[in-house]
C-alpha cells in the first residue's frame, strides 16, 4: 500500500518537480519510489504563499492503479440512442452509451469546433450573433470557448476521477487530476473536443452538426420522432435533451407541447474587471520570482438584504466575451487561455435572483424567469446598439456618478459609459453595491477607479428546470426522454454537466434493455 503524504513547499521549491518529490521520498523514508501527485493547492493567507501537495508514495517495484476513462466498443450496429447537443453533458453521455453498447447520434444545432471559431470572430469584429454557433452553441457547448473550469462539488454524483482521466487522454494535460482547481484554457479545449468526436465516431456512433431539433413527435407518452429544422424526421428509441442553460426554442417547445416545466432562480450582475497585477498585489503578500505564482484569483461572497451576491466564473489573466445568442441582447462572460496570462482578471457579480423578482412576467408562467433575463438582455443592447456594452467604472457606480470616461477593457466588441442601474433592476443593483462597499473595506485596493463593471452577466445558469423522476429512470410524462444537464437545471458547470449527462445515459441503457 502506498504511503499518502501532504507536505507544503515554497513556490521556488514547488517549480522544481524533482526536489518536490525527493522530499515525498525523504518523508517516506523509501528511496527510489514513485510519487504519484493527488492535489496541489496555494494557500496565499499568509505573508510566504505555499503550496500545499498530496501524493501517494510507492515502494520500489509497486505498480500504482492505472486511471481508466470510458471503455471503448464497436456500436455500429447497436440500438440507436439520440443525444440533442454536443456541450460536456451531450458528449459524455455519448460516452456513456458507447461503454454501455448503444450508438449515440448527436445532434447539434451548432458548427463543428473549428467552423464555429470563424462566427466568434464574426461575432466579435463584425458584430453578428448566428443563432447556431456562438459561445453557447456548437460542438462542446458553452465550456469549450469559455475555458474549461474543472472545479466542482459534485464529487457525489459519480466518478470525477474517470471523466478527468478521459479528458486526459484526449488531450488535456495530467495536470488536471490533481490540481484543486483544474482549467484546460479556451485555447486547448477545441482540439479536446474534435478528439472525442473523433473517438465516438471511431466507435460507430455519429455526431451530426446544423441539426437543429424543432419538434418531438410525442404518442402514448413516449417520444417516436424528432423533426430538424430543414424538415427531417427522425425516428428514435430514446432522447437525452442535453441543450444547454440557452436553448430558449427548446424551452418554448416543451411548454408549447405540454410537458411541465418549472421558473428556476438563477443568478444576474455585471462582470467586475480589474488589472491582473492589481488583483496579484492583493491576493499575494510577497514578491516571489516571475511565473512561481500563477495568476491569482478570487471567490467573493456576501449577504446583502437577505440575499447572496457573490463572483462567479473567475476568470485570472482573461477576456470578457460576448455572449448573446439572438440579435438584439448584450451578455457578457468570461474565459482565460492555459496560461492565464492576459493583462486583465474578470469575474461574473452577480445576485440570486427568484419568484419575487419575476412577479411582473407572470403572464409567462414557467417561462417567466425566461423572460426576465431576456428582458434585462434586451436592455443592456439598447443602451447601445451592436454589441457595444455598458460600462462603468466601480468607484463611479459606488459613487452613483456618470463614468465620464472609460479604462481599457478586454471586451472586443467594445464598451460605452453607461450607468449600470440603468441596465439593472434597483434591487439587484443596489446589492451589488452594497457588496462591493464590504469588499472594498475587507480587501485593500479592490475598490479603484481601474476597475469595470460591464453589463450584463445573465446567463450563470439555466432560468428553466425540467422535472423528472429522482431516480431518472423515466420522465414523470415521456418515458423515453431525459433532460439532462444545465439546460434541464440539474448541473452548474463542466463535471456536473458531464456527471449528469453519463447519469441520463445510464438510465436511458437500462430502460432499453429491460424493453
Amino acid at each position: 500500500m502506498p504511503k499518502n503524504l501532504q507536505l507544503t513547499f515554497t513556490p521556488t521549491e514547488n517549480a522544481d518537480t524533482e526536489l518536490v518529490n525527493r522530499r515525498f521520498c525523504d518523508a517516506a523514508g523509501i528511496q527510489g519510489a514513485t510519487v504519484v501527485w493527488r492535489k496541489r493547492s496555494l494557500d496565499a493567507r499568509g505573508k510566504q504563499p505555499l503550496f500545499i501537495i498530496t501524493a501517494d508514495v510507492y515502494s520500489s517495484g509497486e505498480l500504482p492503479p492505472v486511471s481508466q476513462g470510458f471503455l471503448a466498443r464497436d456500436v455500429h450496429s447497436a440500438i440507436p440512442v439520440h443525444v440533442v447537443g454536443s456541450g460536456p453533458a451531450g458528449l459524455f453521455a455519448a460516452l456513456s452509451l458507447i461503454e454501455q453498447g448503444f450508438k449515440p447520434v448527436v445532434l447539434e444545432r451548432g458548427k463543428p469546433v473549428k467552423e464555429r471559431r470563424r462566427d466568434l470572430a464574426i461575432l466579435n469584429k463584425e458584430h453578428l450573433v448566428n443563432e447556431d454557433s456562438n459561445y453557447c452553441f456548437g460542438e462542446g457547448g458553452a465550456g469549450t470557448y469559455s475555458d474549461g473550469k474543472l472545479y466542482t462539488r459534485s464529487t457525489k454524483r459519480g466518478d470525477v476521477a474517470k471523466i478527468l482521466q478521459e479528458l486526459v487522454h484526449h488531450g488535456a494535460t495530467s495536470a488536471i487530476t490533481w490540481e484543486a482547481h483544474p482549467h484546460i484554457g479556451t485555447n486547448k479545449l477545441p482540439g479536446i473536443i474534435e478528439h472525442i468526436r473523433e473517438h465516438i465516431i471511431a466507435c460507430g456512433g455519429e455526431v451530426l452538426f446544423d441539426k437543429r431539433v424543432v419538434d418531438f413527435k410525442i404518442n402514448d407518452a413516449k417520444v417516436r420522432s424528432v423533426v430538424l429544422a430543414e424538415g427531417e424526421e427522425l425516428p428514435v428509441h430514446a432522447v437525452i435533451l442535453a441543450t444547454g442553460h440557452s436553448a430558449r426554442d427548446i424551452f418554448s417547445l416543451l411548454h408549447d407541447k405540454g410537458l411541465a416545466i418549472e421558473a428556476k432562480p438563477f443568478a444576474l450582475g455585471v462582470r467586475m474587471e480589474h488589472p491582473q497585477e492589481l488583483i496579484d498585489s492583493i491576493q499575494y503578500r510577497c514578491n516571489a520570482p516571475e511565473n512561481q505564482l500563477p495568476p491569482a484569483s478570487y471567490s467573493l461572497v456576501e449577504q446583502v438584504n437577505g440575499r447572496g451576491v457573490f463572483s462567479f466564473c473567475m476568470c485570472p489573466g482573461g477576456i470578457i466575451a460576448p455572449a448573446a445568442t439572438a440579435p438584439g441582447e448584450v451578455v457578457v462572460n468570461g474565459w482565460s487561455p492555459s496560461k492565464r496570462n492576459g493583462k486583465f482578471a474578470n469575474s461574473g457579480f452577480v445576485v440570486t435572483v427568484d419568484d419575487a423578482d419575476f412577479a411582473t412576467y407572470g403572464q409567462y408562467g414557467p417561462l417567466r424567469a425566461m423572460q426576465y433575463q431576456a428582458h434585462w438582455e434586451q436592455l443592456a443592447y439598447q443602451t447601445e446598439g451592436n454589441l457595444t456594452a455598458p460600462a462603468q467604472r466601480m468607484e463611479d457606480f459606488l459613487n452613483r456618478k456618470a463614468s465620464a470616461d472609460l479604462p481599457e477593457c478586454s471586451y472586443i466588441p467594445g464598451i460605452a459609459p453607461r450607468e449600470i442601474d440603468e441596465v439593472l433592476s434597483k434591487d439587484v443593483a443596489s446589492r451589488i453595491r452594497g457588496a462591493l462597499e464590504v469588499l472594498g473595506n475587507k480587501m485593500k485596493g479592490f475598490r479603484t477607479r481601474e476597475a469595470l463593471l460591464v453589463g450584463v452577466e445573465s446567463r450563470t445558469s439555466s432560468p428553466v428546470r425540467i422535472p423528472r423522476d429522482k431516480e431518472l429512470l423515466q420522465h414523470p410524462q415521456v418515458a423515453n426522454l431525459y433532460p439532462c444537464g444545465e439546460g434541464a437545471g440539474y448541473a452548474g458547470g463542466i463535471i456536473s454537466a458531464a456527471l449528469d449527462g453519463i447519469r441520463c445515459a445510464e438510465a436511458a441503457s437500462l430502460t432499453l434493455q429491460h424493453g
